[in-house]
């Protein structure tokens, strides 16, 4: 019954945001820490950040240093993504997971995942 849905993709130009939403049901975010990952075509799915239950947080990727920020309102039982200044190469599938505890890359296990939602940062 645990369920994470990933929304708030889509098409925008170069150096503009968009702020992608995780939300889940069927369990109580407090008890989690979420990661946002992605994965562009023909790459290896990439860790971007993770967020404890206690709001804080850690990154992953230099290139996204300073434009995305990683957010979560326990009472509305979402994680977000802001994403600024958007490049092509932000294009991907974003996809939002969940773990017990510890914030962890790639690397380590989430049991939990959406299905994920597309972006496409194009002119």
């Amino acid at each position: 019954q645990m369920q994470l849905v990933e929304s708030g993709g889509g098409l925008v130009q170069p150096g503009g945001s968009l702020r992608l939403s995780c939300a889940a049901s069927g369990f109580t975010l407090d008890n989690y820490v979420i990661g946002w990952f992605r994965q562009a075509p023909g790459k290896e799915r990439e860790g971007i950040s993770c967020i404890r239950s206690d709001h804080s947080s850690v990154n992953y990727l230099d290139s996204l240093k300073g434009r995305f920020t990683i957010s979560r309102d326990n009472a509305a039982n979402t994680v977000y993504l802001q994403m600024n200044s958007l490049r092509p190469e932000d294009t991907a599938v974003y996809y939002c997971a969940a773990r017990r505890v510890y914030c962890t890359g790639i690397g380590g296990y989430y049991p939990q995942w959406g299905q994920g939602t597309q972006v496409t940062v194009s002119s």
